[in-house]
């Protein structure tokens, strides 16, 4: 039986870490993506997809830094992701084989991001209630993205991003 998730029944986040000499300087953040729909369907082909559009990503948190991430930090934050990291992409993920583990199922499938695609392996946890957890880790520098940097390259966010889903089926 096909379970359906999006933003009314889950919660997709990205979650970004930072690195470089000048590290403390700034946040790991954790950023929410606001329109998306999965449909997970052990019986079909393919067993997942997902899509996502990459202009509805919004910033919860910043963690870290020397001050605290204000609302017009986030907002600028956004606006960098929009305009020179994403730049609107399509967000596409598609699953070529999913394997029943103890604990749920384990996921290969292709990513499509920033016009390439490329493979990408995660697990995903199943409760007795419908309800599935799982994180994938992406590697920016896979799909052609350079990780952003400030500070001459002194501040830069790490390479790995994580995508973490928490959903109940209706």
């Amino acid at each position: 039986m096909a379970q359906h998730f999006g933003p009314d029944n889950a919660r997709l986040t990205i979650s970004t870490t930072r690195q470089g000499a000048a590290a403390k300087a700034g946040h790991d953040l954790t950023i929410e993506v606001g329109s998306w729909e999965a449909t997970l369907d052990p019986e079909a082909q393919p067993a997942l997809t997902l899509t996502a559009d990459s202009r509805s990503l919004r910033v919860l948190t910043g963690t870290g830094g020397v001050k605290p991430l204000g609302e017009k930090d986030k907002s600028s934050i956004q606006q960098t992701i929009n305009d020179e990291v994403l730049k609107g992409c399509a967000i596409e993920f598609r699953s070529s084989e999913v394997q029943s583990t103890p604990a749920g199922m384990t996921v290969r499938g292709e990513l499509s991001l920033n016009g390439r695609q490329g493979p990408v392996a995660f697990d995903l946890a199943t409760g007795g209630d419908g309800r599935v957890t799982g994180t994938a880790k992406v590697t920016q520098t896979e799909f052609g993205m350079k990780p952003y940097s400030a500070l001459f390259g002194a501040l830069k966010l790490a390479d790995d991003v994580h995508i973490d889903i928490d959903a109940t089926p209706h």
